[in-house]
């Protein structure tokens, strides 16, 4: 443990000293000159020296008391600093988004910066949830898979991705045709299974023939492991742009599914709607907006079952 001295003894000190006055140190530390006079008289029986000579109608400082005074103002303005910016950063608005972990790393936090710009005074949090969590009272809002239905609950729709499925170069040059997948492995999300059924329906692949499949909990997780080669992967349109204009992801086949449940952004019916929220909600209304045009175009510019050039 540390070995402190009286805290409201150096106060004392330090305000008597900076002040050359003990009534003046009173008026600042709204006490009594009594109680300056004994906190000082206690800190110097615990220290070990004098800090001040007393005179008539003045006060000196002692050697030891100027080699000790410019450390404890410094000391005394970090403590007051300090504490100053928790209460400022108390006082700012924060906006708390639950959001799951794939949506918020690979399309909200990307477009953050443009948030921080619009909006520089705010804090905002992100609550990892799973993609179909209800509301928590906590959040100030949520981004869900799926609208949220519960009671209370407004849902608004933000956009529905387009999918496909995407894999390592290496992968895809074994893929000729849809119907090679029967030989691949297919990279599944545990809670949205029907992503591959559609895809491969719509493709005309018989889906009982694959028998090499590996299950993520999460979408991210399975986008990883089709980086890393291991199999093919469903790939939304907002979530895999970088990777496939990195070539760390190709589509080995252009036919793309838009998917029947978009995100939404939820929030309480009820709740106070402030400025924040507002400029955030115009905010992440428009970001979705440019992401369904962006999706429209790339849908208009793919053949279906065209094979993609690498």
């Amino acid at each position: 443990m540390r070995s402190l001295p009286s805290l409201n003894g150096l106060r004392s000190f330090e305000a008597a000293a900076r002040l050359n006055s003990f009534t003046a140190a009173a008026t600042e530390l709204h006490v009594t000159q009594a109680a300056i006079s004994r906190s000082i008289k206690a800190l110097e029986a615990q220290l070990g020296y004098r800090l001040f000579e007393r005179h008539a109608n003045s006060l000196a400082l002692t050697t030891e008391a100027t080699d000790l005074l410019p450390d404890v103002t410094a000391a005394l303005d970090r403590l007051a600093g300090a504490t100053r910016r928790v209460e400022e950063s108390r006082a700012r608005p924060i906006l708390t988004i639950g959001v799951g972990p794939t949506f918020a790393v690979r399309w909200l936090i990307p477009r953050l910066g443009r948030l921080q710009e619009l909006l520089p005074d705010i804090e905002v949090h992100t609550a990892t949830a799973g993609p179909s969590a209800a509301l928590s009272s906590a959040w100030t809002c949520s981004v869900r898979l799926g609208a949220d239905d519960t009671p209370g609950v407004v849902s608004v729709p933000l956009f529905s991705p387009l999918f496909f499925p995407v894999c390592s170069p290496r992968v895809a040059s074994k893929l000729k045709k849809p119907a090679d997948l029967v030989g691949a492995t297919l990279l599944d999300v545990a809670h949205m299974p029907q992503d591959w059924q559609e895809w491969l329906r719509k493709a005309g692949v018989d889906e009982s023939a694959i028998t090499r499949r590996s299950v993520f909990d999460y979408h991210s997780f399975a986008l990883q492991a089709a980086v890393d080669g291991l199999g093919v992967a469903i790939g939304f349109e907002p979530y895999v742009a970088d990777d496939i204009a990195s070539g760390r992801l190709v589509r080995p086949f252009e036919l793309s599914v838009f998917k029947q449940s978009g995100w939404h952004l939820n929030f309480r019916q009820q709740a106070p709607h402030t400025p924040v929220f507002e400029k955030f909600k115009n905010w992440i209304l428009k970001e979705a907006g440019q992401t369904t045009k962006a999706m429209r175009k790339a849908a208009r510019v793919a053949s279906p079952l065209a094979r993609t050039t690498r």
